[in-house]
């Protein structure tokens, strides 16, 4: 009678089970760690050009096309930058210190596009020591074409220091 056919079936439900247990568990928690971990790469890059005062590494992190959001308004990236280029060169040359770290309460990611939301703090003194500690609300949009670029900046509204601490902990 139909003997091969029976003989197949088990012979494809082995293939199958074996190809299951050839791919990896959690692939999809793989993922999101090693994209996060790209995604920490990034950040830690744009908190090294602003306290190096480094310019040029710094609009690069930016797609060509990114919008910037601050509150209600909005603007093209270029137009931005080139309101933040010259306490980029007082870093640059000495005249200030400016450091940025980043927090994150929500980061949402695949292999090619990522939604960051948190807190940055933003800080900024002259050689005189005077300035202060800025924390503002944002949320990111990045894609990645080749290496991570931000297509979206949104920064939102202050924030507090203790808001900031909570997301250190992991709260938020």
């Amino acid at each position: 009678m139909r003997i091969r056919l029976h003989l197949r079936r088990p012979r494809f439900l082995a293939t199958s089970l074996l190809l299951a247990a050839s791919l990896p568990l959690g692939s999809t928690a793989d993922l999101h760690a090693q994209v996060t971990a790209e995604l920490e790469a990034f950040w830690e890059d744009v908190s090294r050009t602003v306290a190096e005062g480094d310019f040029a590494g710094y609009s690069a992190t930016y797609h060509p096309d990114a919008v910037v959001i601050f509150g209600m308004t909005t603007q093209p990236i270029t137009a931005a930058l080139a309101g933040w280029e010259e306490g980029f060169a007082d870093t640059r040359a000495g005249r200030n210190t400016a450091s940025v770290d980043f927090r994150f309460s929500v980061r949402r990611n695949d292999d090619s596009t990522a939604h960051e939301t948190g807190i940055f703090r933003y800080e900024a003194r002259s050689a005189s020591g005077e300035g202060s500690a800025q924390y503002i609300r944002f949320e990111a949009l990045l894609v990645k074409r080749g290496e991570w670029k931000m297509l979206m900046e949104f920064q939102q509204d202050p924030a507090s220091e203790a808001e900031w601490e909570a997301l250190a902990t992991g709260g938020g």
